[in-house]
């Protein structure tokens, strides 16, 4: 069977589980998207690997994974979503290690935070695609191009009363670092996002 090489095109909101995120990934040569339901945790973790500006304080596991993995000089070469049982995908690792290959099963969304960590690129067969695939439509390619992934996109969005009007550029940097240091996350993406409206301008 061949495989299809696949990109990160967003992460979204499931309308069909509560609590839960959907990955959207898509195929690089076509217009097949390959929608998967994964938790809040690992679609935050993805998130972060994909932000540049936002930097946990401390690891997160993806991240002591890296950072293991890089002590003991083992690489992720590839991620390849191999099976897809009652809405359920499976995926594997494939590592190395003084040139010795390993294959190692892993949960996708795991696979996936830790492929963007290790620049490895992510795969599944042509066959899964075939029985899970959706076709993009191009007013929703469009959508998600100009909607580019960000913390944003899986955090609630700031209350009403929540604003930051009333700080400078300033302020809103050092907020912002206090906020990365405490490890809330869904502030420190509310605070980047209007220090970058008010850069922009």
């Amino acid at each position: 069977m061949s495989l299809v090489r696949l990109n990160i095109k967003g992460i979204s909101y499931s309308q069909t589980q509560s609590g839960a995120y959907a990955l959207v990934l898509s195929e690089v040569d076509g217009s097949r998207t390959l929608p998967i339901v994964i938790g809040a945790f690992e679609a935050q973790s993805i998130a972060i690997a994909l932000e540049k500006e936002i930097k946990p304080p401390r690891p997160l596991t993806h991240d002591l994974f890296k950072s293991f993995a890089d002590r003991f000089h083992i690489i992720i070469k590839q991620v390849i979503i191999h099976k897809l049982v009652d809405g359920v995908f499976y995926s594997s690792l494939i590592c190395e290690r003084d040139k010795i290959e390993e294959i190692i099963d892993t949960r996708t969304s795991d696979a996936i935070a830790l492929a963007i960590r290790f620049n490895a690129p992510i795969f599944t067969y042509e066959n899964i695609l075939d029985k899970a695939g959706i076709y993009l439509k191009m007013k929703d390619a469009l959508s998600i191009e100009n909607d580019p992934l960000s913390l944003e996109n899986i955090i609630d969005e700031p209350s009403s009363d929540t604003t930051f009007a009333k700080y400078s550029v300033k302020q809103l940097n050092e907020k912002l670092n206090e906020a990365i240091q405490q490890e809330d996350y869904e502030l420190a993406a509310n605070i980047r996002d209007e220090i970058t409206k008010r850069t922009s301008k």
